[in-house]
């Protein structure tokens, strides 16, 4: 009986972790990120989403906007192959292969970079303290 309970625990782990991608961000002040053209707005903080296909293997599409949507940069984020594809049936590795590069991306240069370790920290922070 604590097998099946183990294997049915292991595989909803599995299915939660090949459903979403995730990175953490950090944004010039007020401004909201998109990402891929898709009509959803992020803050700074944890940015949730649905993996990409494999046309974004170059780099996923993103634009900076400020509170009048006004375009503030543009370009694309690092995307990086994702292993759990290969698990997920029939076809995950078919359309959803690929996810964010980074586990942070400071978007307040010219040019997309990594965070610092002390970004990150201070990200889930205040990611924490907002829930």
């Amino acid at each position: 009986m604590p097998s099946i309970k183990s294997a049915a625990m292991l595989a909803a782990a599995l299915i939660v972790s090949g459903c979403s991608t995730a990175t953490w961000v950090k944004l010039p002040k007020d401004s909201a990120l998109v990402v891929n053209e898709r009509p959803v707005l992020h803050n700074q903080g944890l940015v949730k989403t649905r993996p990409f296909s494999w046309g974004a293997a170059g780099g996923v599409p993103y634009r900076l906007e400020d509170k009048q949507s006004h375009v503030i940069q543009n370009g694309r984020l690092k995307t990086r192959f994702r292993v759990a594809s290969i698990f997920w049936p029939p076809v995950g590795i078919a359309y959803w292969p690929m996810g964010f590069g980074q586990r942070c991306y400071d978007l307040t240069g010219p040019a997309p970079q990594t965070c610092t370790y002390q970004d990150l920290v201070e990200l889930r922070q205040n990611h924490r303290l907002a829930r």
